[in-house]
C-alpha cells in the first residue's frame, strides 16, 4: 500500500500497538548491514509464519536495495498490527500487518515484498502518480517474491477495462512488458525519477520513443511477456 498517505494512519497504528495488553516484542533480528525489529500485538499470531515473514524480508529486501536504492534504510521495522484493518500498510520504515488476513491467507507471505519495496523507494510527497508508485511495488514482488504461487498472487491477464494508471498488479505487468520489450532499463529509471522528484509525464517518450498511450495501445495489441 502507498506509504506517503499514511501519516494520520502511523499515529492510530503506533497507539494502538504500545496501548494493547497484548504487546510483546518478538525479537531484534540481523543479518549483514540489515536488522529486522519485529513486533506483535496479537499473542496468538502463529510463530511459524513470523519465522517465514521474517526470512522473506532478509531474501528480499537486500536484492531491493541492491538493485534499486543502496542508501535505502538498513534498519525496518515490522508490527503485527490488530487494530489494522487493511492487509499492510508502510509508514517510512515501518511495516504494519494485519494478522486477520494471514489467518484467511497465510501462504502470502510476499505482501512483505511488496511492503519493504515502498521503503526501498523512499520516494518524496508529491514526487509523482501513485499508480508508478503501486505499480513499481508490485512489478518488484512479481520479481522478487520467494512465494507468489503459494500466496495465489501472479499479474493478470489484460482486460479491457485494465489501464496503465490502473496500478498494482495491472501496472506492474504492463511495466513487465515494456521492460521486455521497449526498454530493459524502464522500471528502473522511473524509480529513479520517483525518489529524485524529476518525473513528468515526458518520461515514457524520452525512454521508449511513445507516449505512455501509444505504449498501452501497443501493450494491448501484443500483451505477451
Amino acid at each position: 500500500m502507498k506509504k506517503h498517505l499514511h501519516s494520520f494512519l502511523y499515529l492510530v497504528i503506533t497507539f494502538t500497538v504500545i496501548s494493547a495488553p497484548a504487546f510483546s516484542q518478538e525479537g531484534r533480528h540481523s543479518e549483514g548491514k540489515y536488522t529486522l525489529n519485529f513486533f506483535s500485538g496479537d499473542t496468538t499470531f502463529d510463530k511459524g509464519l513470523c519465522k517465514k515473514l521474517i526470512e522473506t524480508f532478509f531474501t528480499v529486501y537486500p536484492n531491493l536495495a541492491e538493485r534499486f536504492n543502496k542508501n535505502t534504510s538498513t534498519t525496518v521495522t515490522f508490527f503485527i498490527d490488530p487494530g489494522y484493518e487493511g492487509v499492510a500498510a508502510t509508514y517510512n520504515d515501518t511495516v504494519s500487518f494485519n494478522p486477520k488476513w494471514f489467518l484467511k491467507n497465510p501462504g502470502d507471505i510476499d505482501v512483505v515484498t511488496h511492503e519493504v519495496m515502498h521503503i526501498v523507494q523512499a520516494y518524496p510527497e508529491e514526487s509523482g502518480p501513485w499508480w508508478v508508485t503501486e505499480g513499481i511495488a508490485d512489478y518488484a514482488r512479481y520479481k522478487f517474491g520467494v512465494d507468489n504461487a503459494g500466496g495465489n498472487w501472479a499479474l493478470p491477464d489484460i482486460k479491457p477495462d485494465h489501464k496503465y494508471d490502473s496500478s498494482y498488479r495491472i501496472t506492474a505487468r504492463f511495466l513487465a512488458w515494456l521492460e521486455n520489450h521497449m526498454n530493459k532499463n524502464i522500471v528502473d529509471e522511473l524509480d529513479r525519477s520517483m525518489r529524485s522528484g524529476t518525473y513528468s509525464d515526458d518520461i515514457w517518450e524520452k525512454l521508449t520513443g511513445k507516449s505512455v498511450e501509444e505504449l498501452w495501445t501497443a501493450y494491448a495489441g501484443n500483451p505477451e511477456l
